[in-house]
């Protein structure tokens, strides 16, 4: 897991939550996320919204630049989702299916994008998604396409 803590007022913590992410986000975090809530509420998702409120809280904690980064001024979140999860992991007050949501909300996008990039990490991942029963694959999917309609 990407070992970044940025601190709360720091910058990268602060550009990433209220302005920039990277090229496949319009908004910073935290619109991004109420999108996100927005299009699952439309959807009347009910199971879905708390983890749409908090599938990507551990961003802007993750938040750095590579390279190719700074000259756009875009930002990388490397296993955001699993910080995401590490984050409220202890919460009693949400529900473990929640906190499923959450640390895989990713997952597929992740396997798409490293089948041939790296795919090592690709198996790794497809592993996980075997292993999840057919009720929250299917959740999964429905999960991606409000945060994709948040992107817009």
């Amino acid at each position: 897991m990407n070992q970044i803590n940025n601190a709360i007022f720091s910058k990268a913590f602060l550009i990433t939550l209220f302005w920039k992410q990277n090229n496949h986000h319009r908004h910073g975090v935290f619109i991004h996320t109420m999108k996100v809530v927005y299009h699952t509420i439309k959807n009347r998702d009910t199971k879905l919204i708390t983890a749409a409120l908090l599938h990507d809280i551990g961003k802007p904690v993750v938040a750095y630049q590579k390279e190719e980064d700074i000259p756009q001024g875009e930002w990388s979140f490397t296993d955001h989702e699993e910080k995401s999860y590490q984050m409220i992991k202890d919460w009693k007050f949400i529900s473990s299916y929640t906190k499923t949501v959450v640390r895989y909300h990713y997952l597929i996008r992740d396997m798409h994008k490293h089948k041939t990039k790296d795919p090592a990490r690709h198996k790794a991942k497809k592993e996980i998604w075997e292993r999840l029963d057919k009720e929250l694959q299917d959740d999964l999917v429905r999960f991606l396409k409000y945060d994709d309609l948040a992107k817009k």
